[in-house]
């Protein structure tokens, strides 16, 4: 008895099909066309070695292809047309079998104890009859220590794990290829793979390659938990004492003490000790911190917190104070600080004549000193602000003294050849700032004297300068002092210039006080004023 199928599964490789028959006897013939190409194949199915005869000898192939096509075309005649579908993967196959199963079994389909056969494996062949197999789900098991392989049609951990006989409590842990899943939560798809389509001589379901679901679960395991005077027990699945707390909603503050620690492994029936610490917020240095702590009083509360007191430090509530929940403890910082404050006296400048030194210059006899008067206080702080301030003592330090600069008042005559030639004898030279003026800038012709402005004519300050005195300027010459001016004090000369002939001028010059010196008042100590340039 022979079974027929035919496959083409590529649109463009229609015009070369296979054929395939299956005989009773265990024989597999196989024939290809090819344009004029023939191939032939003889394959023994049930455990023998496949032989091929190909193209090299002419003659068997022709007479062994003519043998094929007449049992094909004998097969052609009788077989019956049925579609078999594997896992949704169908072919049509032709065959002489009277039941599905003995079909099945010749096509190398071997249904599993949970796969689904549509019509049952009973049921008689009939033409164009169609066969459903679905394959139940591949599922690896790692449960209670074992390995198992099997399947499922469940749609959920709960519902693959009851047909393989196990049962899930309520804290068990599931974990679907290696992420936490729902025992009632709805599985992921197969992950299927299938191999590119080509003509060969297999089907194409035995192309289908699922990888198993692997599916794990985690015992629960009971810890027993104490707290403040109550116990109550926990079931979980977690690792470590730490995880198992957090799992079941138990919140640790800190300063919270859990023994055996967080980090411990879990085991059944473990006894885990938790000793609640006392909520408390603390104010100090300018900082409110809420925390919690072992500590009983108020004291050991600070050293667990590591606040240190020093000095005058106070602390509310007291030190021995015992602790309760959310007490508040305020640490003020007390401090004191010794000032010294200093008051300064300046002292006077004297100037001393002395007639033994040449005039306009000085010698400083004393340098002075300033008065110092001196404050102490005692600040008392709180937090760093002063909240008490104590005059404690005063007292002078120093007392004030005058500076003497002594003054030289010696005259004599110097006589000197200017760079204009001029031979000029003079008792005194001082550094001026010079500047010009004409009888239209002065706004008249007239001197203070009375006498006509003019080149030749100067206007001075006579408390420096005695008018109708007379001064050598270099580049402009001997000047008679017969003017005064608003603007001219001290170190300042004003040049006249004739109206028709006037030169801006503008510029420090020595101006030399020719001699004889005055008879009456000399200003012996020249004010630096305007300042005169370094």
């Amino acid at each position: 008895m022979f079974t027929l199928t035919t496959k083409a599964r590529s649109s463009h490789l229609s015009p070369s099909p296979h054929l395939h028959f299956t005989a009773r006897f265990g024989v597999r013939f196989s024939i290809g066309y090819n344009g004029a190409m023939a191939s032939v194949m003889v394959e023994r199915t049930r455990g023998l070695r496949g032989l091929r005869f190909a193209g090299g000898r002419a003659l068997v192939i022709v007479g062994l292809a003519t043998a094929v096509l007449a049992l094909y075309a004998l097969f052609w005649l009788t077989a019956r047309p049925v579609y078999v579908s594997v896992d949704g993967v169908t072919e049509t196959v032709y065959t002489h079998r009277a039941s599905v199963g003995a079909l099945l079994a010749d096509l190398g389909v071997t249904p599993g104890a949970h796969d689904r056969v549509t019509p049952a494996l009973s049921t008689a062949i009939s033409p164009d009859l169609a066969i459903t197999v679905q394959r139940a789900r591949p599922v690896r098991l790692l449960v209670d220590g074992r390995d198992l392989l099997t399947q499922s049609w469940g749609a959920t951990p709960r519902a693959v794990l009851t047909d393989a006989g196990l049962q899930i409590e309520t804290h068990d842990e599931v974990l679907v290829n290696g992420q936490r899943w729902g025992v009632d939560q709805p599985l992921p798809p197969n992950a299927v793979e299938q191999s590119a389509v080509t003509y060969d001589r297999g089907f194409a379901w035995d192309d289908i390659r699922t990888e198993p679901l692997r599916l794990r679960v985690r015992r629960s395991a009971p810890i027993v938990v104490h707290e403040r005077g109550a116990t109550y027990t926990i079931d979980t699945t977690a690792q470590t004492v730490g995880e198992a707390l957090r799992r079941s909603g138990v919140v640790l503050y800190l300063g919270d003490r859990v023994q055996p620690s967080l980090g411990s492994a879990v085991t059944a029936n473990l006894d885990v000790y938790i000793q609640r610490s006392v909520p408390v917020s603390l104010e100090v240095d300018g900082r409110l911190v809420k925390t919690r702590t072992q500590a009983q009083t108020v004291s050991d509360a600070l050293s667990d917190l590591g606040v240190v007191l020093a000095g005058a430090d106070r602390v509310t509530p007291d030190l021995g104070a015992e602790l309760y929940d959310n007490m508040k403890i305020v640490v003020t910082r007390v401090s004191e600080d010794v000032t010294v404050e200093e008051e300064i006296a300046p002292f006077e400048t004297v100037f001393v004549p002395d007639p033994n030194l040449p005039i306009d210059t000085q010698e400083v006899l004393a340098v002075g000193a300033e008065g110092i008067t001196r404050t102490r206080y005692r600040t008392r702080y709180e937090n760093g602000e002063p909240v008490e301030r104590v005059l404690e003592d005063t007292w002078l330090a120093q007392e004030p003294a005058d500076r003497r600069i002594a003054y030289g008042q010696k005259i004599t005559p110097i006589t000197e050849t200017m760079p204009d030639g001029a031979v000029i004898t003079y008792w005194r030279k001082i550094k001026m700032l010079a500047t010009s003026y004409s009888s239209d800038s002065a706004g008249g012709n007239r001197t203070r004297t009375g006498d006509l402005v003019r080149k030749g004519v100067v206007a001075v300050d006579p408390r420096l300068i005695p008018l109708r005195s007379q001064v050598y300027v270099p580049g402009y010459g001997i000047g008679d002092a017969l003017d005064t001016g608003g603007g001219i004090i001290s170190r300042r000369i004003d040049l006249a210039y004739e109206p028709g002939d006037f030169t801006w001028v503008r510029r420090w010059v020595d101006v030399y006080l020719l001699w004889p010196p005055p008879n009456d008042a000399i200003t012996w100590v020249v004010p630096n004023y305007p300042p005169v340039p370094e």
